[in-house]
């Protein structure tokens, strides 16, 4: 079936339609759209990094316990990753605006309450609200752009803009971090996100919303997906603080294995799949979540040992460390809006690849830090090459998870996307910090605490044999987390066999599968 983009067509019989499927939103509204979907998803994402700078502040305010104090971000990843399906088939179902305002409203009253946080139970409980809230925002989001936005140059400029958010989201949550722990207080991390909620709320009026598919919440497969998810990324992460064969790890893991083989099992026979598994049919589609589980994996432990490294071996204060991370937003910008060009002319292996390849070459000049080493001629431009390479990749990736999809499918085809980002992140983040830690204490038992010892006692010769043992670890982390970056490469070269986009239709129409 040919069409112009923005222009009406009959539907085939069965098909669903929307709204705005084939048509963009009222042109005087686009770039109002764009602000409001964009302002959520930065939100949304920065909340993944913001407090990590602030830990120290919260510790010390609230008496956290340091076995804790690790959950107040892992329970956000947590809750956000294991409900981010239910997020997203929940949008396709009840409408994808609705769920979006919910999702929105959810993540800023969490907010608030993280902000007056009396204890660490407190602070922990609302950061999951926050992960829920999340998880129900961000695949909306993106199916909102499907909605609101025509096929084409149009459409490809929103997603530019939306994977440079999902990018710059963890950038600008360290450097706000920094700012308002140093400058107001750690509560204003939480307290940042009120207003933008209201102002996000209020804007949705302009957004389209599209046809809701008229079918029912998969209740036994929504189950089975959120708790082998939960228990994968619990387990996960309890493998890296307790170690891979902690009992109670290995436990998750076997309950995930069961849980997700049984939710395949039920999709292949529910008459209303929450995950049509034709979805992962799709040669170039299955290649692009894939590949965003290893960019995950390799970007979210970037984050946490550059900073470790910034502030612990380099003495970098938060706000500090914060703007360190400029040069990486910058990147990221750049090669985000040139890679929604490139995709109208290039296929999306041709854009991705050398992303990724660049992306690695970025962690090897990281795994080359030495404990001196200096931030303008060392760590900058590490970090701009690798954001570049990042950059480049997040654009194709992000359309390649729903070109081609049924309109009553975006929802949970975008949901799929951000799942395989923050999976992956728990994941590489839990794998990296132990293989840091093992190669830290080879070289000195307790690296950590010697540090900290050193810096009590003013013991310089401790400071430095600590700072060495660590800065090795980190280095051996980066250096694996390139690996991961050319192991998506490879994926996007095999899998992703999307054509070059022609010129009368830049992205293909979602197909009536």
């Amino acid at each position: 079936m040919k069409h112009e983009a923005g222009a009406a067509s009959t539907p085939k019989r069965g098909a669903s339609t929307r709204r705005s499927g084939h048509a963009a939103a009222p042109a005087r509204h686009n770039g109002l759209a764009l602000v409001v979907i964009a302002a959520a998803q930065l939100m949304v994402v920065l909340d993944g990094t913001i407090t990590n700078i602030a830990l120290p502040s919260i510790q010390t305010d609230l008496g956290v316990s340091a076995e804790n104090l690790a959950w107040i971000v892992n329970s956000y990843a947590l809750a956000f990753g294991s409900l981010l399906l239910l997020g997203g088939k929940s949008g396709d179902l009840f409408g994808r605006r609705r769920m979006f305002r919910i999702g929105i409203m959810v993540f800023t009253i969490a907010s608030i309450l993280g902000g007056l946080a009396a204890n660490e139970t407190w602070l922990i409980a609302a950061r999951v609200l926050q992960g829920i809230g999340g998880a129900i925002a961000a695949p909306t989001a993106l199916s909102l752009i499907a909605v609101n936005f025509a096929e084409g140059s149009q459409r490809n400029r929103a997603m530019g803009v939306y994977a440079a958010m999902a990018g710059l989201g963890s950038t600008v949550g360290l450097l706000l971090g920094g700012v308002l722990t140093d400058y107001l207080s750690w509560r204003w991390v939480f307290f940042v996100n009120v207003p933008i909620g209201v102002l996000v709320l209020v804007g949705t009026a302009v957004l389209s919303e599209g046809d809701r598919n008229r079918g029912r919440l998969d209740i036994p497969g929504a189950t089975a997906a959120t708790g082998g998810l939960l228990a994968l990324v619990y387990g996960i992460t309890r493998g890296g603080q307790y170690g891979w064969t902690d009992t109670v790890a290995l436990s998750c893991f076997a309950i995930s294995a069961a849980l997700l083989a049984g939710f395949v099992v039920w999709q292949a026979k529910a008459q209303e799949p929450m995950l049509a598994l034709r979805l992962l049919g799709d040669r170039s589609r299955s290649g692009s979540y894939a590949t965003m589980l290893f960019l995950g994996a390799g970007m979210f432990a970037t984050f946490y040992f550059l900073t470790l490294y910034m502030q612990q071996i380099l003495g970098f204060s938060p706000v500090k460390t914060g703007f360190a991370y400029l040069p990486f937003s910058l990147g990221m910008g750049i090669a985000a809006a040139a890679s929604s060009k490139l995709v109208e002319r290039f296929a999306p292996r041709y854009v991705a690849a050398p992303g990724l390849l660049i992306g690695a070459a970025g962690m090897v000049w990281f795994s080359t830090l030495r404990p001196d080493s200096d931030y303008l001629t060392h760590l900058m431009p590490a970090m701009f090459l690798t954001a570049v390479g990042l950059g480049l990749s997040f654009v194709p990736m992000t359309l390649g998870a729903v070109s081609h999809v049924r309109d009553e499918d975006t929802g949970i085809a975008s949901a799929l996307l951000n799942t395989a980002q923050q999976v992956g992140g728990a994941l590489g983040l839990a794998v990296l910090s132990t293989i840091a830690t093992a190669a830290a204490n080879r070289q000195l038992p307790d690296a950590t605490v010697t540090l900290y010892r050193g810096f009590a006692t003013g013991n310089a010769d401790l400071i430095e044999s600590a700072s060495s043992a660590l800065t090795h670890g980190y280095t051996a982390a980066f250096l694996v987390a390139g690996a991961f970056f050319v192991a998506g490469l490879v994926i996007t070269v095999v899998a992703i066999n999307s054509p070059r986009p022609s010129p009368s239709h830049p992205i293909p129409h979602p197909a009536r599968e």
